[in-house]
């Protein structure tokens, strides 16, 4: 009972466990299955039980044993996948879920299961090249080429993850073999990009900085304007290693809306998140509102459509953080209609994202849910979209009618959070999962969460999603009812929301703690 109900004391967390056993009789049809005698539980005593993941774990520990062809195939047979799929959010399951995952992890790895092991972690790079080893040595350069396009979609450069050294060393062996076409240029510059990003994990910023403006320049010749962005994408995460992202963005603003080139937008795109990072810091919104104004009085005077419109996307995320939503939506309702005129996707999602949330601080639920599923289906045409797709799904929670319906928006959001989710745009998500459950009484998985979700937080030592996790453990502390804990964490998410400039995010939590549980 600690286990299943550990913040219950011993008699509710009985009651708990007796109601438990009658809905599983009713549903498994047979009483006598299940016996409860004194403080011990049994299920079919006095029967032989077949169990799935017993025999999984034996046939794993004889395969590893094994030098028999098949041995690990016929083990990893036995594996049907994350254990208790249907109870996503019982905490005391996430130990034995995590430790049967990494015996199939080590069961197919010494089997060399490697198509195997892509399907349980896309961004397994040992399997990866193993894969493209074999289609380097069956001579089958076009397969060795596509395993490692994909080990680099899945690794996203956009966050500055990209293949390793031997990956790409693989990559550039395929593109050499003798006999074979000619390097495309997409491929040339695919496999710089992918160098730049070893500089840039190995602390060679100058050199991945360098790396980017020369990939930049490649992509803009040969007309590739995915590959634009994740250049300029990865100029900004070497800046800001280098705590100059806020010097290089203006200097690129500048630039690109004066030069009008045919990829200005993807440039932008580029920029992104690392623009909504700096909204989200503990300096406050206050100096990208003014650097937003000037930008926006350079991009008029050099008729730069995507230009103002980036302008006033962050003059109106900047107005609603302040509370003015007047005056965000205006900005946000000329950025969406310039983004539009533009066709940047992107930007676009980002201001419907945003008018949504005003919509939802109205009360206006009808128009925010038309606004959100207007963002998903924008969002799907993106480079982009990984991350916009996780920020509109934290407004479906937000914006769920029920309990039910907010806890299969959480379900869907969660298959969003995968390793190589983009940690700075999960944070509404899991803010708003977090909050939802609480306030459902779903507390088995919450500690859990808001742990994850305060490691991430620490990215900006301190800001706004440092205070709504104060308001997010308040609702914790509340519906646990440990009121005077969920005050003084109210209390304390109010007054940082205060310091930052969040007088509406500051009044919901001071409203909480006026309405007691």
């Amino acid at each position: 009972m600690a286990i299943f109900w550990p913040d219950l004391d011993t008699e509710a967390a009985g009651a708990n466990l007796r109601k438990s056993i009658h809905f599983a009789r009713r549903a498994l049809g047979v009483h006598d299955l299940i016996q409860l005698s004194n403080d011990v539980v049994a299920l079919a005593p006095g029967e032989d039980l077949e169990i799935d993941t017993e025999l999984f774990e034996a046939a794993q520990k004889v395969a590893l044993g094994s030098k028999e062809p098949g041995a690990h195939e016929r083990a990893a047979d036995l594996y049907t996948g994350s254990l208790l799929p249907d109870d996503p959010y019982a905490e005391w399951l996430n130990g034995p879920r995590s430790r049967l995952q990494q015996l199939y992890a080590e069961l197919l790895r010494a089997g060399s299961l490697w198509q195997r092991l892509i399907v349980l972690d896309p961004t397994d790079e040992q399997a990866q090249c193993a894969l493209m080893q074999a289609a380097l040595d069956a001579g089958n350069r076009g397969e060795a080429i596509r395993q490692f396009n994909q080990l680099r979609a899945n690794l996203r450069a956009e966050l500055g993850v990209g293949p390793s050294a031997a990956a790409i060393a693989l990559y550039e062996r395929a593109l050499a073999l003798a006999g074979a076409e000619p390097e495309s240029p997409s491929d040339q510059i695919r496999a710089s990009l992918a160098w730049g990003l070893v500089h840039l994990q190995s602390g060679a910023f100058d050199k991945a900085g360098e790396i980017a403006r020369q990939t930049r320049d490649l992509a803009l010749g040969a007309g590739l304007a995915r590959e634009v962005g994740e250049a300029s994408a990865l100029l900004g995460l070497a800046a800001k290693m280098q705590d100059r992202w806020r010097e290089l963005f203006r200097s690129e603003f500048i630039e690109w809306v004066r030069a009008k080139p045919t990829f200005v937008q993807q440039v932008f795109d580029g920029h992104l998140c690392l623009s909504e990072f700096c909204l989200c810091s503990p300096s406050g919104h206050g100096y990208v509102a003014e650097q937003a104004r000037e930008l926006r009085a350079v991009a008029v005077d050099a008729g730069s459509t995507a230009g103002a419109a980036l302008a006033s996307l962050l003059l109106g995320e900047a107005a609603l953080f302040s509370g003015e939503l007047d005056q965000a939506e205006q900005f946000l309702e000329e950025a969406e209609r310039l983004l539009r005129e533009a066709d940047a996707v992107a930007g676009r999602v980002l201001a419907l994202e945003r008018l949504a949330e005003i919509a939802l601080e109205r009360g206006q639920n009808w128009r925010a849910n038309r606004l959100i599923q207007r963002g998903l289906a924008e969002a799907e045409r993106s480079w982009l979209s990984p991350h916009l797709v996780m920020r509109m799904q934290a407004l479906v929670v937000r914006a769920a009618p029920t309990p039910e319906k907010a806890a299969e928006a959480i379900l869907a959001g969660d298959r969003l959070l995968t390793n190589g989710a983009c940690q700075p745009c999960s944070m509404a998500l899991r803010t708003a999962s977090v909050i939802a459950l609480a306030e459902a009484g779903e507390l088995d998985d919450v500690d859990r969460r808001l742990s994850e979700a305060e490691r991430i937080a620490g990215m900006w030592h301190g800001g706004p999603w440092v205070a709504a996790l104060w308001e997010a453990r308040g609702v914790q502390r509340r519906a646990q009812n440990k009121e005077v804990r969920a005050l003084a964490a109210f209390d304390e998410a109010a007054s940082r929301f205060e310091e930052l400039g969040r007088p509406r995010d500051q009044a919901r939590c001071l409203a909480r703690m006026e309405t007691p549980n």
